[in-house]
């Protein structure tokens, strides 16, 4: 692509993530292209991103690909990518269920999806990991609404509410065990949508209430967790993790705030400032299967209700549903969270590398 193209892009916030936005057909089709281009677009690698649209976070250096479906009962398909903030990586190992809350009003603004005068319901199949979400989005007249009255912990001020179902027909435990040694620790691994791995906080030494910049400093914890999470991602048939952001690491603790458990959560080597949606629908499934690490710490409410996981800037209302079928467990999720248009327009990527 010429220095002097542009391309059609949206940047939304989506959950508390925020994303460059595209349709597929705007971009390479060919992964290797397509990747050079996103490093081009977002700026990396270079910590700062100052040469393109990355905030320098993996929070904000992430893209939406969104295309027209040609599965029957599937309105479009969503490919995430995350674009590594300082080495010259782009991932699809993984999906982003706060970037899934964009993808319904995206595909309606970019007439990918046929308005409804009041309410559009949108099908999406999510490309990463082959599961499917259903949402509504609210379209009074035909146009997406993202004012409204809903608040979410990371973000700031209130917005049109999103609710988000995933089912997942995979089980949710990649080993079949509840417990696994994982580099001389116990964790569970779990995937309910997004594979993380779960490991008690103080069997890593720290307490778990630690702010993300505390956390980050400590370059022996870094390390330990590093160790663990290249371990791990053979064991959830993710193979050589070392270049992935795949899977996450939580550290688990008692609950402080009313919540089920806290969490601080690895996404690889940035803590997070608070929690995904795919990361609180893994741990809350795993808090409901007896045995697993930190179902001894949460307190949980009962089946019908929402687990609230407490990350650094609040909590996550978790709605999650598991059940044991001839000795495998499965899970699903629903969540809410809200989502915003910032700008769209025409995005010129640096000329190269």
């Amino acid at each position: 692509m010429a220095a002097t193209d542009g391309i059609r892009c949206m940047l939304m916030r989506g959950g508390t993530s925020k994303g460059a936005y595209f349709v597929a057909d705007d971009v390479p089709a060919d992964p290797d292209e397509r990747a050079d281009l996103m490093l081009r677009v977002m700026g990396s690698p270079d910590p700062t991103q100052i040469d393109g649209l990355g905030g320098a976070h993996p929070l904000t250096s992430k893209v939406a690909i969104v295309s027209a479906s040609a599965e029957p009962d599937v309105d479009v398909d969503y490919l995430f990518l995350q674009v590594v903030v300082d080495r010259p990586v782009v991932s699809d190992a993984q999906t982003c269920g706060n970037l899934l809350a964009g993808v319904g009003p995206f595909a309606i603004e970019r007439g990918l999806v046929e308005p409804r005068p009041d309410e559009t319901p949108v099908r999406i199949r999510m490309l990463n990991t082959g599961d499917l979400a259903t949402t509504v989005i609210r379209t009074p007249s035909g146009v997406v609404a993202y004012d409204g009255d809903t608040a979410i912990d990371g973000v700031p001020g209130v917005a049109c509410a999103i609710e988000l179902e995933v089912g997942g027909g995979s089980p949710l435990l990649p080993t079949g065990r509840v417990t696994d040694e994982v580099a001389g620790r116990t964790v569970t691994l779990v995937d309910n949508g997004m594979p993380v791995v779960l490991v008690r906080a103080a069997d890593l030494g720290v307490s778990g209430d630690e702010s993300p910049a505390d956390l980050e400093s400590r370059g022996d914890l870094v390390r330990a967790v590093e160790e663990i999470r290249r371990a791990a991602g053979p064991l959830m048939g993710l193979g050589d993790v070392a270049a992935q952001t795949v899977p996450k690491v939580f550290l688990l603790s008692a609950p402080r705030e009313g919540g089920a458990i806290a969490t601080r959560a690895f996404i690889p080597t940035r803590v997070h400032t608070s929690i995904g949606v795919l990361m609180a629908a893994s741990v809350a499934a795993a808090l409901r299967i007896p045995g697993t690490v930190g179902a001894e710490l949460a307190v949980l409410p009962d089946a019908a209700s929402a687990t609230l996981v407490e990350h650094p800037t609040g909590t996550f209302p978790a709605r999650v549903a598991v059940e044991e079928r001839d000795g495998v467990w499965y899970g699903t999720s629903v969540s809410e969270r809200t989502a915003r248009k910032i700008f769209d327009g025409t995005v010129f990527p640096r000329p190269r590398l």
